[in-house]
């Protein structure tokens, strides 16, 4: 994973901050943690067999806002994501990396994000509601904080 992530910068980041490209900086855990969380956000996209434009709209938006990141970005961290996702076996490598790099703020508003991705399509499926619960337990988010994440996203 981290081989993709340093080449992702590498191409699309470091020629735009005025490094030399052929000697970029290295990738940094912040940059694997994007990965790792658009990785998970694709997974809930496909929970339901059907990633809905709806759904890659509210992931693209949640990924710039929380990330600071450009469409451009977006769309390379997006594609790198659906390597990782394709070719991950369980949730483990994505979760326990956040897991070590994000405070309870952070993993809250992580699960505000889930709760909002598989809202998206205007239904949530209960395989869709279990893996949100599912992720949200690998981070060590406690069921009172998720369910406040679910109310704050879906109104409700």
């Amino acid at each position: 994973m981290l081989k993709s992530i340093q080449a992702f910068f590498e191409s699309r980041i470091a020629p735009e901050s005025g490094h030399a490209a052929d000697a970029p900086e290295p990738a940094d855990d912040g940059h694997a943690v994007q990965l790792a969380a658009a990785a998970l956000l694709l997974e809930l996209a496909y929970a339901d067999d059907e990633f809905s434009p709806e759904e890659r709209s509210y992931i693209e938006g949640a990924l710039v806002r929380q990330f600071d990141l450009t469409e451009d970005e977006v769309a390379g961290l997006l594609e790198l994501a659906g390597e990782e996702h394709q070719e991950s076996v369980d949730h483990f490598q994505f979760t326990s990396l956040i897991s070590e790099n994000f405070d309870l703020g952070q993993k809250v508003v992580l699960a505000e994000v889930m709760w909002g991705l598989v809202a998206a399509d205007g239904q949530i499926a209960s395989h869709e509601a279990y893996l949100v619960r599912k992720i949200s337990n690998l981070l060590d988010l406690e069921p009172g904080y998720l369910n406040a994440a679910r109310k704050k996203a879906t109104g409700g």
